[in-house]
């Protein structure tokens, strides 16, 4: 029951963190507040925060590794393909593996489904872009682009947060 609910929750995140616009100064916000939020708590993350055609904000924070930048490149990769949260993704196929089954056809080498990557959207167009989060156990990337995304568009975060890990 658990995944079920976490799965809602992040519909309705994906249903509420939505743009009236974007552009390259919002997305530098936005990549800002989420550095912030990782120098402010001593996280070892990189932030991606692109369009589809072009990279708009990127940190890489003490403690992060080119690895954490590979994994945010292949999370990128699957939101762009599939348009929703990569965490949202991971718990609809059955919260096992961090890469799509082989009857999907993508190669884990590009596309990987641990959370922390989330779909940036804008109203009456739809999805954009993405932002990314790596460098923390899945769930917590996740949650960390939930707050940030929260804090920059001015949403409660505990309205939107996932229920505790089951």
């Amino acid at each position: 029951m658990v995944v079920k609910d976490d799965i809602a929750t992040i519909v309705r995140q994906e249903e509420t963190l939505v743009f009236s616009r974007f552009d390259e100064g919002t997305a530098f916000g936005l990549g800002t507040v989420l550095r912030d939020m990782g120098l402010r708590e001593t996280l070892p993350i990189i932030v991606d925060v692109r369009f589809w055609d072009r990279p708009l904000f990127y940190a890489a924070l003490p403690g992060s590794t080119a690895a954490n930048f590979d994994w945010a490149r292949r999370k990128i990769n699957s939101v762009r393909a599939y348009q929703k949260s990569t965490y949202r993704m991971f718990l609809e196929q059955g919260a096992g593996a961090r890469v799509f089954g082989i009857d999907h056809g993508l190669d884990p080498a590009d596309y990987a489904i641990a959370g922390g990557a989330f779909p940036i959207r804008v109203e009456g167009v739809g999805v954009v872009g993405v932002v990314a989060v790596s460098g923390l156990p899945q769930r917590d990337d996740h949650d960390l682009v939930v707050r940030g995304l929260c804090l920059h568009l001015g949403h409660d975060e505990r309205a939107l947060a996932l229920g505790p890990e089951g």
